[in-house]
């Protein structure tokens, strides 16, 4: 029996479990993957409080090794199942909790047209820092407009030929303060009010088409296209024990409590105004302090 079971080892997943080892709590976390999240395909992070610049990867390892110090329990098992009793049932095992915490995050959201998964691997990349160097002096895409595909395309300005950034919209979400670096770079061209209808190439991506508003396509030649048009929940499997609204993502009705009792909700995959580092580390502490209290309480 653990007092909690975290199912994610992202921000604020680890988050949760570092607060909650600090409480001497018996913790378990799960995790598919690796852990870290998202934030380790960031180049660089600047908007983190009390850090002025540290790499995702970084930033990822020092939280990990933080909790792992304290003595945390990590099993990369993929989770197959939550019941209401707060058993977590993966493709190896089930475990008992006496709380539950999700926090799976969101994984990159696709352009959903042809050959998308075909040139992944072979132009189309969702993670600049991952595979930007692979398009050292080459002509490379950003399609996005939000904080990501700002500091990726950033990024990619350092090491391309030239970095298109392709945007459906006049202008962008993301912080001013990385247009307007954008803007001083000379290798830097803006695609404004247009979408991408196509990526072309044989064997690997050789171009790639774009439609502005009026109907006009334009094609335009490059060897890379990093996609970075925002992030989608799978909650899917968690659909017994929480309720999700029309983009997937976990209701909570007041940022930590879901429809059954003791499963809580943090970071990314919950409903939310802003997904962002800091956010996602406030949601683990917030969650783990409130497991704690209502442990004390039964």
């Amino acid at each position: 029996m653990y007092d909690t079971i975290i199912v994610g080892a992202g921000p604020a997943g680890l988050t949760c479990a570092l607060y909650l080892l600090r409480a001497n709590k018996k913790v378990l976390v799960l995790e598919a993957k690796s852990y870290g999240g998202q934030i380790v395909t960031a180049n660089k992070v600047e908007n983190y409080p009390g850090i002025p610049s540290i790499s995702g990867v970084d930033f990822a390892n020092n939280l990990y090794k933080q909790v792992k110090d304290l003595g945390v329990e990590l099993k990369f098992e993929t989770v197959l199942k939550i019941e209401e009793d707060r058993t977590v049932i993966t493709a190896k095992n089930r475990y008992q909790g006496k709380t539950v915490v999700i926090a799976t995050g969101a994984e990159n959201r696709k352009l959903s047209i042809d050959n998308e998964e075909l040139f992944v691997g072979k132009g189309v990349s969702y993670c600049a820092s991952c595979d930007g160097a692979f398009f050292k002096n080459k002509n490379v895409a950003v399609i996005g407009g939000g904080n990501t595909a700002l500091q990726d395309a950033l990024y990619l300005s350092d090491i391309a030929k030239k970095v298109y950034i392709v945007h459906r919209r006049d202008e962008f979400r993301g912080e001013k303060r990385s247009v307007s670096k954008l803007k001083e770079k000379e290798n830097v061209e803006f695609v404004m009010n247009a979408n991408v209808e196509s990526l072309n190439g044989k064997e690997k991506l050789e171009s790639i088409t774009v439609k502005d508003v009026e109907g006009k396509e334009t094609e335009i030649k490059v060897a890379g296209a990093f996609i970075a048009i925002g992030q989608a929940p799978r909650n899917e499997l968690f659909m017994n024990v929480v309720d999700l609204n029309e983009r997937g993502y976990i209701e909570s009705v007041d940022g930590v409590h879901t429809k059954t009792d003791k499963i809580y909700v943090a970071g990314d995959t919950r409903v939310k105004e802003l997904r962002q580092l800091t956010t996602a580390v406030s949601d683990g502490s917030i969650v783990a302090v409130t497991a704690i209290r209502e442990m004390s309480e039964d």
